[in-house]
């Protein structure tokens, strides 16, 4: 398989996850405090962003299992990325988010798609529609009629980006992608997670500590999915180099 020279230093990828994790952290953080204290919504909206940025440096630091893979994810990542500030913006930009998002999720499925089939694996794809329209169908009453045709496109577009995740996981059991294919599978999951949490935070009732529980699954979410794009014998050569 072709791969993409990298530039990171091994130190960079040691510190890399901590700078992640620091971040996240502090978005957490100032969207919790920022419900009740608009001086501390600076640090949502700066910390936010940031984390999408590392994730997305993430994604650079090793060699890619393919540089077509690579790109494919980084492109859905900054996607992502346009998808965190529209959310954020003080106008309501809802829809224009999950038009970002939506297509960062086309961009996922691309990247899946060069080694595995689409609809690979249909108790994959058959399990992930089914919570969809199951989540659609409790939310139904709650998102405002303007809306019900974004949300129904959105929910099957990331139902269908997570099957073919899992599917692909699934058809490379064993063989040498095992380990990236698993990592996007969980990201793919925890994504739906994620966004789930969201709707259901957003037209369902809030939920207590949203910020912590939407934010935590999502940039787990992306954060694996980032990490399927290394090859594994470059994930374990850093590792034995990393002190103990």
């Amino acid at each position: 398989m072709n791969s993409a020279a990298t530039t990171a230093t091994p130190a960079f990828r040691r510190l890399i996850a901590p700078a992640v994790a620091c971040a996240v952290i502090a978005a957490m953080l100032g969207g919790v405090l920022g419900e009740g204290a608009d001086a501390w919504q600076w640090l949502h909206w700066v910390a936010k962003p940031l984390a999408t940025v590392l994730v997305i440096a993430t994604a650079l630091a090793w060699p890619p299992i393919t540089s077509r893979y690579r790109r494919r994810i980084v492109v859905g990542l900054i996607c992502s990325l346009l998808g965190d500030v529209l959310l954020m913006w003080p106008a309501d930009l809802f829809v224009a988010g999950l038009v970002a998002f939506l297509i960062g999720h086309l961009y996922f499925i691309s990247g899946f798609l060069g080694d595995s089939r689409l609809g690979t694996r249909p108790l994959a794809w058959l399990g992930c529609l089914l919570l969809a329209a199951l989540n659609l169908a409790w939310l139904w009453p709650s998102i405002p009629p303007a809306l019900r045709g974004a949300v129904v496109v959105y929910a099957l577009v990331l139902a269908a980006m997570a099957a073919q995740a899992l599917g692909r996981a699934w058809s490379h059991a064993g063989d040498a992608l095992a380990r990236p294919a698993r990592r996007a599978a969980i990201g793919g999951a925890l994504f739906m997670l994620g966004d789930s949490l969201l709707a259901w935070d957003r037209f369902h009732g809030a939920l207590p500590l949203a910020a912590v529980w939407v934010l935590g699954s999502y940039y787990a979410a992306v954060w694996f999915i980032a990490r399927s794009v290394a090859r594994d014998e470059e994930v374990a050569g850093v590792a034995q180099a990393s002190p103990a």
